[in-house]
């Protein structure tokens, strides 16, 4: 009994110590993963017992006017829509004045027909093809000035417009994140974190949580090789990525991640999506993917119940 007991205590000892899971941090993964098998996507989602699925618009095309009939099969797997992503036939240049106005009526007009009708709280979108040089202090402000609009109209509909900084867009490095958040109303305009791109583009992921918390909305995780961690160089072209995935599985080595959560664990309350690519040859298949990608959010980050 004595033996019993000591074991019992100190099993209850390391079980207070180890973080359990946040209820307030909900875990989901990418629509992108199955392309254009968003159904597959759901029923997938929900057997993993991962919270949502963050799909692109050009994924569910053939939902848009039927928005009823995705959000019950997302009913009937118990798990939620967490945003879709702008793209597909909608205008998505930033950076033109004479573009401008299509590109707001477009995403006011996916926000209001298709997203609003999920109970999602966020818009996140991409910010369309960077230009040949970096983006001018020009075409930023125009940037700003389309997606403060954008803001302004989606708010109406209770949603947070939220940009995702990305390689290969106008907003890769940390000087036009900067812009972006300089230029754009924090009421109306957050960001999408994502720790590979931003990592890619030169910028310390958790650095970025921790000074622009305020403008956090909601999160992607993936990874890196570990040659980025703390990556100061030029952006990885294209074609590098063509040649080899730069998008890892977690816990390769490129991004902090328990450094990241430990600083976001405690206040954060949202989405975190773990945004992987269709496997390349060799790279396992889509179930493996994510059995590793479920077991380091679960046995390391604590992010999920054992």
């Amino acid at each position: 009994m004595t033996l019993r007991r000591r074991d019992f205590l100190a099993a209850a000892a390391a079980a207070s110590a180890a973080p359990a899971a946040e209820p307030n941090i909900r875990i989901a993964t990418s629509g992108f993963i199955w392309q254009m098998n968003i159904e597959e996507g759901i029923r997938t989602t929900a057997r993993f017992g991962f919270h949502g699925i963050e799909p692109f618009r050009n994924h569910i095309m053939k939902y848009l006017g039927q928005p009823k009939e995705l959000k019950k099969q997302l009913d009937d797997a118990g798990i939620a829509l967490v945003t879709c992503s702008n793209g597909g036939d909608m205008s998505v240049d930033f950076l033109d004045p004479a573009k401008a106005r299509q590109t707001i009526e477009d995403h006011e007009r996916f926000a209001g027909d298709f997203i609003a009708h999920f109970g999602c709280k966020h818009f996140k979108i991409n910010l369309g093809r960077r230009p040949a040089e970096a983006p001018t202090r020009d075409q930023l402000r125009n940037l700003c000035d389309t997606v403060n609009e954008i803001g302004r109209r989606t708010a109406k509909l209770g949603l947070k417009l939220a940009p995702h900084p990305h390689i290969w867009s106008p907003v890769e490095r940390r000087e036009e994140v900067d812009a972006l958040l300089r230029f754009t109303d924090p009421d109306l305009v957050g960001l999408v974190m994502d720790t590979a791109h931003l990592t890619l583009g030169g910028i310390d992921p958790l650095a970025l949580m921790i000074e622009q918390y305020g403008r956090l909305v909601a999160i992607h995780f993936k990874d890196t090789e570990g040659k980025y961690r703390g990556w100061r160089g030029p952006t990885p072209t294209q074609q590098e990525h063509r040649k080899v995935n730069l998008y890892k599985n977690l816990g390769t080595g490129g991004v902090a991640f328990p450094e990241i959560v430990k600083s976001i664990r405690h206040r954060y309350r949202g989405w975190i999506t773990l945004d992987l690519d269709p496997p390349r040859p060799g790279e396992g298949t889509i179930e493996e993917n994510l059995e590793i990608n479920r077991a380091y959010v679960r046995d390391v980050l604590k992010l999920l119940p054992a």
